[in-house]
């Protein structure tokens, strides 16, 4: 599924281009703290454990209580897995590749 045309523009293909530049964990750690608030990081890394947590078959309440997501966030989540971009699905299968490797 093609990505949402309303985010596409040249600002956000220099943000992506920029983060593609990026080369280590500490590097992310570095570019992200000056780019977001800790709220904004944290709550993105919450929505990719949600998705995880989703995809294995876990429970909302069981999630919302591991993660401390709302059932709004994790309703949003389940969304974008089943109608999304498959983003979240393409990101989630290369990190258990790489974990199994």
């Amino acid at each position: 599924m093609l990505s949402d045309e309303r985010i596409r523009d040249t600002l956000t293909d220099s943000l992506f281009e920029a983060i593609l530049k990026l080369k280590t964990k500490e590097e992310c750690y570095s570019f992200f703290e000056d780019l977001a608030t800790v709220a904004e990081i944290k709550a993105l890394a919450q929505r990719l454990e949600v998705a995880r947590m989703l995809e294995e078959d876990v429970t909302y309440s069981r999630i919302a209580e591991m993660t401390g997501a709302s059932s709004a966030t994790i309703s949003r989540v389940k969304r974008c897995l089943n109608y999304g971009a498959d983003g979240y699905k393409m990101v989630l299968e290369r990190m258990e590749k790489d974990h199994k490797e």
